[in-house]
């Protein structure tokens, strides 16, 4: 799922089934995909608070959003203490992935090794350290993968 529907080449190409562009109906079309149950895990990878409701919104009865994305410490996520009971599910922060780099390190790496899971291809844009700004910009309009900068020559 993205804002930008340019990207759904990319997404399929790195082996997504499904591909939606997020809107006001964006957990709707996620329950659609999965027979009105809703998904067994979301990520929240933006930081905003309406993306973190979607993702709420779009797990299963006893699921796990992981929020990612940094948010800003004024945009606020509300849930009602009955929502909270009724639906059981779980809301978890995720910061530098939460993990044990000396056991999780090689368990991210292997992937990679084996060519199951293709960075490269993320790449769309190598640049300079002064491309950054323009970086900034096609990502603020939903164009590309991810910029690799290169120092040096």
């Amino acid at each position: 799922m993205d804002v930008s529907p340019e990207k759904e080449e990319l997404a399929r190409s790195l082996g997504a089934t499904d591909y939606l562009v997020s809107g006001s109906d964006t957990h709707r079309a996620v329950r659609a995909l999965t027979s009105g149950r809703g998904v067994d895990h979301a990520f929240e990878v933006v930081g905003r608070s309406e993306v973190v409701r979607t993702a709420w919104n779009s797990t299963r009865r006893g699921g796990t959003v992981t929020v990612v994305g940094v948010g800003s410490h004024q945009d606020e996520v509300a849930f009602s203490a009955l929502e909270l009971f009724h639906q059981a599910r779980t809301l978890q922060g995720c910061v530098y992935g939460s993990s044990d780099p000396a056991r999780d390190i090689p368990l991210l790496a292997e992937p990679v090794r084996s060519g199951d899971l293709r960075l490269a291809a993320m790449v769309t844009d190598e640049i300079p350290l002064e491309g950054v700004p323009e970086a900034f910009e096609r990502m603020r309009r939903g164009r590309g993968g991810r910029s690799l900068i290169r120092f040096g020559s």
